[in-house]
């Protein structure tokens, strides 16, 4: 069934720009974008008027929960198409109680991170991040620059979750043939991870022939710690550990002692807790290269979100499929 020009509202964190004025007025041309200032609570003044007319609600960073008491207000809502990544936490019971169509902009941040991860997979193969000019150079002999512990040829990458930045990973990873991928995944068999190009192994298994370690797995409770003491015992000498997903899934403390001793390395955008302590060693270590979950989108990488959450309404309004649809029986393994 198709919807002409449906009534939307932006919903999220107020005065921080994540639509641009090109991004509402693409809005604007799907349907009728209520008004141009998003709602950044329920009891915002605003807020009984706009929710009683909208029948899209785009939401990003920041969006109010979207409880009972909010959907009682809002008898028309058709569509919550998030523009930011898991969604989990945005949604309650009540949403999937109602005829309402709950879409995700995942695919959208999971780029930017796949990206990232790329570059600190390339980066780390090479020492780039722990042999800068000025930082405490590390002085190598002819042998130890020729050697064996440096280049992307003849590697293997481990993935740790055929998430959707995982698989995108593997994407970006098939243009270099010189790098074996494989991954661990409980929900993959091995005929489908063949179909992605990898080798399915069980983890420590994995572990054990990764020069590269990457984890892209969601953050739940059977997953707390999955990279642990064995998993890290398991790495080869000289292996990075890259965590561009969230710090809960790693146990710092096991990892800890590996880095001290200078046998693995680590790129950590996430890390549990997030920020670090400003005593934390991890902060101190030269084969740590931390950043502040930086990976996902920003800048620029805003109007990829806007895009996807424009071509939800299109498609709802159309009454088309989505492009990423969330339902239910989904949330148990989403990040």
């Amino acid at each position: 069934m198709s919807r002409a020009r449906p009534s939307i509202v932006l919903a999220h964190w107020p005065g921080l720009g994540f639509f641009d004025d090109a991004a509402i007025d693409r809005f604007d041309g799907l349907g009728t974008v209520l008004d141009r200032e998003p709602l950044g609570q329920w009891d915002d003044p605003r807020a009984d008027e706009l929710l009683a007319e909208a029948e899209v609600i785009v939401g990003h960073w920041g969006c109010p929960l979207v409880d009972e008491a909010m959907l009682l207000r809002a008898p028309n809502l058709g569509l919550f198409a998030y523009a930011a990544g898991t969604v989990k936490l945005t949604v309650t019971d009540a949403v999937w109680d109602r005829p309402i169509r709950v879409t995700s902009g995942a695919n959208a941040n999971a780029e930017p991170v796949a990206e990232f991860t790329l570059a600190a997979i390339l980066f780390a193969n090479k020492g780039v991040m722990w042999r800068r000019v000025g930082a405490d150079p590390i002085e190598e002999s002819v042998d130890e620059l020729m050697g064996t512990g440096w280049g992307n040829y003849d590697r293997t990458i481990g993935i740790v979750g055929a998430s959707l930045i995982g698989r995108r990973v593997i994407q970006l990873l098939d243009a270099f043939p010189n790098l074996q991928v494989a991954l661990y995944d409980p929900y993959v068999t091995a005929d489908e991870a063949a179909q992605l190009g990898v080798t399915k192994l069980e983890l420590t298994e994995l572990c054990a022939a990764s020069d590269i370690l990457s984890i892209h797995a969601p953050a739940l409770a059977t997953t707390h710690h999955m990279i642990g003491a064995d998993q890290l015992a398991a790495l080869r000498d000289g292996a990075t550990v890259i965590n561009t997903a969230r710090g809960w899934l790693l146990d710092h403390e096991a990892l800890i002692p590996h880095l001290s001793s200078g046998r693995l390395r680590a790129v950590l955008d996430v890390t549990d807790p997030e920020p670090l302590p400003d005593d934390s060693v991890l902060r101190t270590l030269p084969n740590v290269y931390l950043t502040p979950h930086l990976a996902g989108t920003q800048g620029s990488e805003l109007g990829r979100m806007a895009e996807y959450a424009a071509e939800e309404v299109r498609r709802w309004s159309a009454g088309e499929p989505g492009l990423n649809e969330v339902h239910k029986d989904q949330l148990d393994r989403l990040a």
